[in-house]
């Protein structure tokens, strides 16, 4: 059964009211925030709409898809399962056959030993802890769509590993138009424990499995000029681009590391044998990364999706207006 809820709000009266509600949501990491609505309802500005559909939530922009978000774990992790250029066109490959815990856009890394990012009986789990949060907030002069969800990463004996408060923003923006999601995680070594150490091989991280239309024919290049896998794959960037062929059409998509993350500039895996994939990283197969119950860790990355093939002085400038958003998330 689907549900679809649509804004209807019209106006720009009570000005002084929203202009103080910015501030308060400057202070709460906001640029605005309006509304906050535990479950489904009002979404976005004028055009918009949610859409549930099992344990998916649809972001719709005119009734079309921006955006598919997998809720709940499918086996053990939420994820993103579709996201649509401005023409309509899906990049992201749910749970192919080669690899059936690659889940289009998804995060995940090893905490102390239990990896998160495989699906075998040993692995974890990342479990919600409540129903997802959905806001409204303006920033750099778009409407953005926000998903909140909290999340415990238990083991496979049910202990918690790690704490998430995961954001997920997306707007249609830029000329020209590029898809563009915003994706936070904000992570927390939970009580009882005084610190968490992550560690994975070298593609653990925020990775991306492309449709299989996808796989063929494409290219990788980066903020440094390098291109190909051989250019991109284990280099540090600020940020890494794939285009290729979905459906016939050509697509760009480019990943954009956030300048105050964790050993910002990113370190990249990229491959096209076989299959096509990216992932954003943190070298954790090279040098493990701890945190401590004191110190959470904030990782941001940014997604943009084109229609058409792009070129890399259009990518380091959505970039580089992204990563000045005061928080786009």
């Amino acid at each position: 059964m689907r549900w679809v809820f649509r804004n209807s709000m019209r106006g720009d009266t009570g000005n002084l009211f929203w202009l103080l509600v910015g501030r308060v949501g400057r202070l709460l990491g906001w640029v605005s925030l309006v509304g906050g609505l535990w479950g489904l309802g009002q979404i976005g500005q004028e055009g918009f709409a949610l859409e549930a559909d099992g344990g998916r939530l649809v972001v719709l922009s005119n009734g079309s898809p921006v955006l598919v978000y997998q809720v709940r774990p499918n086996p053990k992790k939420p994820y993103v399962a579709e996201l649509f250029s401005p023409a309509g066109v899906n990049l992201l490959r749910d749970s192919p056959v080669d690899h059936k815990h690659h889940h289009g856009l998804m995060f995940a890394v090893a905490v102390d030993g239990v990896n998160f990012w495989a699906e075998d009986p040993a692995s974890g789990t990342q479990t919600p802890t409540g129903p997802v949060k959905q806001e409204r907030i303006s920033a750099g002069g778009a409407a953005w769509e926000v998903l909140r969800q909290n999340l415990r990463w238990l083991n496979p004996q049910g202990a918690v590993m790690l704490e998430e408060q995961r954001s997920l923003a997306v707007t249609r923006t830029g000329q020209p138009t590029a898809t563009l999601l915003c994706w936070q995680s904000l992570l927390r070594v939970p009580e009882g424990k005084s610190s968490v150490q992550f560690t994975g091989s070298p593609y653990f991280g925020l990775g991306m499995r492309f449709v299989g239309s996808m796989d063929t024919g494409g290219r990788f290049f980066n903020a440094q000029g390098r291109t190909g896998v051989e250019g991109t794959n284990n280099a540090c960037a600020s940020w890494c681009a794939y285009t290729a062929k979905a459906e016939g059409k050509p697509l760009t998509v480019a990943v954009f590391d956030w300048p105050k993350n964790p050993r910002h500039p990113a370190s990249w895996f990229t491959m096209d044998r076989g299959f096509a994939y990216m992932s954003v990283t943190l070298n954790l197969q090279k040098e493990p990364f701890s945190i401590r119950a004191d110190q959470p860790i904030l990782l941001r990355y940014g997604v943009a999706v084109w229609d058409g093939e792009g070129a890399p002085e259009m990518v380091e400038k959505c970039y580089r207006n992204w990563s000045a958003l005061e928080d786009p998330k």
